[in-house]
């Protein structure tokens, strides 16, 4: 289900390729293959080979340090990762906050931040939800209260990935509690350090620490790190938010799923046939595979429309909506592909270095990986409140 790629881009490829079985880590890529929980050590020593290499500010242009790919390439390298079981970068430095800060920063913000990030010297987290604002988020309630050359942040947020690692958090507060919802945000770079921050843990369903709720009790930060100007946050955070939407649609993942599923379902029998065979679940398969087809060729129009630096449109919605539904459907045929193996299920394993044989560890991934892809239609902007988007963006309902 390859699309046709120029010689160039084949090129690319293939040296994408022998740069993935040369550097990956293979504990890294053990860990990653089976399904387990990455530990930080994990993902920062993946990111410093990606440092060292150039390559891992894939989105970046040359001026700020990033390799200068266009999107046909930045397709290709994410896809190769995947299919070589390398770590997701975490995002929330390298695609998150560093568009913005290019955009909207200082010159000062993009000289401090940018190389910092690049150099995996900071951590990022991002402080958007909150027990209150979800998908609503426009309604958040934490607040920021002008002192001469500080703020002063009170409130919460929630469901903060990684939060429990980061140094530093891209934070939305209200300003101006005067203003309309939109118009009175604020975008800040808080320091994780700063006195007033408690970060605590929150379980997820597969059993790992990979959410946190983060309290702020009067921290103080300086005015310099507000990106933009005040009440310019809302105008951030739509421009972040398209670009994380973009990339969530987790294309080189969907497609390493399904080749797994089509691996599994070849071996695995049902009344003495492969159970690929079963034309009830075959079917399913099949049309898995034809909207993962239509939804890369829609992914690589959307990202090729932003090559000269503009925002993605509301498609990037659209991305986000059917990627998310796909990975789900990939998960649940999994677990059905593995019947009654998939039913136990091991936090220790996932957590641990312990060993199984190779079909018992896929097997005590299973439940973990299906239980943690529920989140994938709600995390980044709920489905429902992105096909409201489309609905009044696209076809002007």
């Amino acid at each position: 289900m390859n699309l046709t790629f120029s010689p160039e881009e084949q090129a690319f490829r293939e040296e994408v390729r022998q740069f993935l079985s040369d550097s990956l880590p293979e504990d890294i890529r053990e860990r990653v293959r089976l399904g387990r929980h990455l530990r930080a050590d994990d993902h920062l020593r993946w990111q410093n080979i990606l440092s060292e290499r150039g390559w891992l500010a894939a989105n970046w242009p040359v001026e700020h340090g990033g390799p200068g790919w266009g999107p046909v390439q930045r397709h290709i390298f994410d896809e190769e990762c995947a299919a070589a079981h390398a770590p997701t970068v975490v995002p929330f430095g390298v695609n998150m906050v560093a568009p913005v800060i290019m955009k909207f920063g200082s010159v000062a913000q993009q000289q401090h931040y940018l190389p910092r990030i690049l150099d995996n010297q900071d951590w990022w987290c991002q402080g958007y939800s909150e027990p209150g604002a979800g998908s609503d988020l426009a309604g958040l309630a934490t607040r920021a209260v002008r002192d001469g050359d500080h703020y002063v942040v009170n409130g919460q947020k929630t469901w903060t990935t990684l939060g429990q690692h980061a140094n530093m958090m891209f934070c939305l507060v209200r300003t101006d509690p005067q203003a309309k919802k939109q118009a009175g945000i604020s975008f800040l770079l808080i320091d994780m350090q700063t006195p007033g921050i408690t970060v605590r843990p929150i379980i997820t369903l597969d059993g790992a620490h990979e959410v946190n709720e983060v309290f702020l009790d009067n921290v103080r930060v300086p005015v310099e790190n507000r990106v933009g100007d005040e009440g310019q946050g809302w105008t951030c955070a739509k421009f972040l938010l398209t670009h994380e939407r973009t990339g969530i649609a987790g294309l080189g993942h969907a497609k390493q799923a399904l080749r797994h599923l089509k691996s599994l379902a070849s071996r695995m029998q049902h009344r003495g046939k492969p159970l690929l065979a079963l034309p009830s679940f075959r079917q399913r398969v099949i049309k898995a595979e034809l909207e993962l087809m239509a939804l890369e060729v829609t992914n690589l129009r959307v990202i090729a429309a932003s090559r000269e630096g503009g925002v993605p449109g509301a498609e990037s919605s659209l991305l986000k909506v059917r990627g998310s539904e796909l990975r789900q459907e990939l998960s649940e045929l999994t677990r059905r592909a593995l019947g009654p193996a998939a039913l136990p299920f091991f936090p220790e394993f996932l957590h641990g270095d312990d060993t199984l044989e190779d079909t018992a560890a896929q097997s005590a991934a299973a439940s973990a990986q299906y239980f943690n892809r529920r989140k994938l239609s709600i995390y980044g902007g709920a489905n429902e409140i992105q096909k409201s988007i489309v609905a009044k963006t696209i076809l002007g309902m």
